[in-house]
């Protein structure tokens, strides 16, 4: 595997190093725009510079990781991963040694598992797209690009997340829910029906805002 690069020095940036340390992928080091991080180190790995750092790397020599995590819209992580995909880098999926990951699952580019996570048979994760801590996802799941399932949600059997949505620490969505794109789900939400796009939606049931 090639060596990578993590774009973002915060915590979940640290999450992330924690997992391809355990691992045993190699990282350069860590970028960030904050300027007061450069030369400062993370777990013992760099902080190099910002993330025009990457450029002194030919497309074939390194994979990156995308360190920007997400509490609600995912544009900037979004916007990040885009950018520099265009110029032809590409992104690594990180996967910790904790996660179980069904071998009939499909993870596209990008891809974040992180530690305690679930991703049961028959599953799709989309392109720069997180499963965090103690997530669950059943069977026939499809999520979609540039999607954060934040730690503790249960995704039940056959539910629909479209790209660039947001479910809630703690959300529960159950079987056969389609969820539309740009959507947040609210923190500890029981999702029973279907949410349509360009909405919030909060409680217990659900309730669109």
């Amino acid at each position: 595997m090639k060596p990578v690069i993590i774009l973002g020095a915060g915590g979940h940036a640290k999450v992330l190093l924690d997992a391809l340390l355990s691992s045993e992928r190699k990282v350069i080091g860590l970028t960030d725009f904050d300027k007061k991080k450069w030369g400062s180190l993370v777990n013992g790995v760099p902080v190099l510079g910002g993330d025009e750092v990457v450029f002194s790397y030919n497309t074939d020599e390194i994979e990156l990781v995308n360190g920007m995590g997400s509490v609600g819209s995912m544009n900037k992580r979004k916007n990040i991963y885009e950018y520099f995909k265009n110029k032809a880098y590409l992104f690594s999926n990180v996967i910790h040694p904790s996660a179980i990951v069904s071998s009939n699952a499909v993870l596209a580019n990008g891809v974040q598992l992180l530690p305690g996570c679930i991703v049961n048979a028959g599953a799709f994760i989309g392109d720069n797209s997180i499963v965090n801590t103690r997530a669950s996802i059943d069977h026939d799941v499809s999520i979609g690009s540039h999607v954060h399932i934040a730690p503790g949600v249960t995704i039940s059997g056959g539910v629909t997340i479209d790209d660039c949505t947001h479910i809630g620490t703690g959300a529960i969505v159950i079987q056969g829910v389609h969820i539309g794109s740009n959507v947040i789900i609210g923190a500890g939400a029981v999702v029973v029906k279907d949410i349509p796009d360009n909405c919030k939606a909060y409680g217990v049931p659900a309730r669109e805002v």
